[in-house]
């Protein structure tokens, strides 16, 4: 199965955009009648087949809709970008794949990037929920204060964490977590939060966990986090 995204109403025909148009017909190489499958982003999955190939502006034409509810539980990674923009966009395509709810980017007192280019992150998420046939696309969020998302009332409902360097931080975030929650985990800059900050999240009644032995690049460290709560949620054992 190949996904494509439509992020607007997916009517009984629409048009998809030049660029979708183009991937479709001149680079798929797909005609009048092939089928052809889309999302919105929102839980919405079309079986749809080509009414008109036009490489500037397909139209297709709805067969059927189906949708997927949402997850019995909820990841929001709350994350400080790396100096290298590549690391991060290797991460939010990784973390997208293998399944993440929502993406907040952290400024904390040892961030190394204090600007992300929004649009390019966006285009390399849908890309990845593409890839590996995600119905519901996750929440992405630009840099905010640390402040700023530990003081959000919503969080009051969920698991919290904050991962940080610390020898005596030992339990696991997989052996913390409570499945079919909603969580949110903070992963800090190469340089860690400060002592102050890690104080703050205390306050707002964030846990410490650990992510494993080793020390990890904050990228990676994000990765481990999804993957764990993940596994916590989907993981069968006879």
């Amino acid at each position: 199965m190949q996904l494509f995204y439509h992020e607007k109403s997916l009517d009984s025909t629409f048009e998809l955009d030049q660029e979708e148009s183009r991937h479709l017909i001149k680079v798929l190489r797909k005609t009048k009648g092939d089928q052809v499958q889309f999302t919105d982003g929102k839980g919405c999955l079309v079986h749809g087949a080509i009414l008109d190939a036009d490489p500037k502006r397909a139209k297709i034409i709805v067969e059927q809709r189906l949708y997927q509810p949402q997850d019995d539980f909820y990841i929001h990674l709350a994350i400080c970008p790396t100096k290298n923009l590549d690391r991060m966009e290797w991460m939010l395509e990784k973390i997208t794949e293998i399944g993440v709810h929502e993406i907040s980017f952290i400024e904390s007192k040892h961030s190394e990037r204090v600007f992300l280019k929004m649009d390019r992150l966006e285009k390399k998420m849908i890309a990845a929920c593409k890839q590996s046939l995600k119905f519901h696309f996750p929440i992405l969020n630009g840099l905010r204060p640390l402040e700023e998302i530990l003081k959000e009332s919503r969080l009051d409902s969920y698991q919290r964490f904050i991962a940080y360097l610390d020898e005596d931080n030992t339990r696991h975030l997989y052996e913390k977590a409570e499945p079919n929650q909603s969580y949110i985990v903070l992963i800090g800059p190469e340089g860690d939060f400060s002592k102050e900050e890690v104080a703050m999240a205390f306050d707002y009644h964030f846990l410490p966990c650990s992510l494993g032995r080793s020390r990890l690049r904050t990228e990676t460290a994000g990765v481990a986090a999804v993957h764990s709560l993940q596994l916590k949620n989907t993981l069968i054992i006879p």
